[in-house]
């Protein structure tokens, strides 16, 4: 198992592989409802990082 996911400045196809691999890791022996959850979760996090930067950077009105 992958312990911490390293890509790399570029993001290149082998970050995809590491990215894809990693995740399969992580989900592996989840139930359908952990990984609905796991991704929910992780879904909710990247939506507010976004809309933070639109904040910060374009003064863009978002919907949270």
């Amino acid at each position: 198992m992958i312990s911490e996911l390293k890509i790399s400045p570029n993001f290149t196809i082998e970050d995809i592989h590491k990215v894809r691999e990693y995740s399969y890791e992580i989900t592996k022996n989840m139930t359908t409802e952990e990984r609905t959850a796991y991704y929910q979760e992780a879904s909710e996090r990247v939506n507010k990082e976004i809309n933070k930067i639109r904040k910060k950077n374009n003064g863009i009105k978002t919907s949270n």
